[in-house]
């Protein structure tokens, strides 16, 4: 239903306007300017005139503010941008920025022989561990023969 005030209220100005003209086109007026005075000019003409003026000074009148309005924008955002700008966490990196990839990448390769050693340095550790608990065994059988014959 909004969308049909607009054009409504263009076509009702247009209504209004063709109406005032043929009802008053044979009316003349005397117009006083300040300076000088004009006779026996056509009422439409008067009517239509100032009609566009108030649109032109309404117009230029927006775009002014308009431009006030921008300016205040702008300035807030650019406040905005620099207190985000000293709040952001520098190490903080895109995920999927082509850089971070080719990061993890090189990472993920370096990791994978890290784990390679550690599991070299793991296996002689778990050699050693079997190997105590042998001859913790071989040692408890001994007691318990020692002590079966005593």
């Amino acid at each position: 239903m909004t969308r049909f005030i607009g054009p409504l209220g263009v076509l009702t100005v247009l209504v209004a306007s063709i109406l005032f003209a043929a009802l008053n086109g044979a009316q003349r007026v005397r117009l006083n300017l300040g300076f000088f005075v004009l006779y026996r000019v056509p009422l439409t003409l008067v009517g239509f005139t100032g009609l566009f003026i108030g649109m032109v000074v309404m117009l230029v009148a927006g775009v002014r503010s308009d431009f006030k309005v921008r300016a205040v924008l702008r300035q807030r955002l650019q406040t905005e941008d620099r207190e985000e700008r000293a709040l952001i966490d520098r190490t903080q990196h895109d995920l999927f920025s082509p850089r971070r990839l080719e990061e993890e990448k090189r990472a993920g390769e370096g990791r994978a022989e890290e784990d390679e050693r550690d599991e070299e340095d793991a296996r002689p550790e778990e050699e050693d561990e079997r190997a105590e608990e042998h001859e913790r065994a071989a040692e408890e059988e001994r007691a318990e023969e020692g002590g079966a014959v005593a």
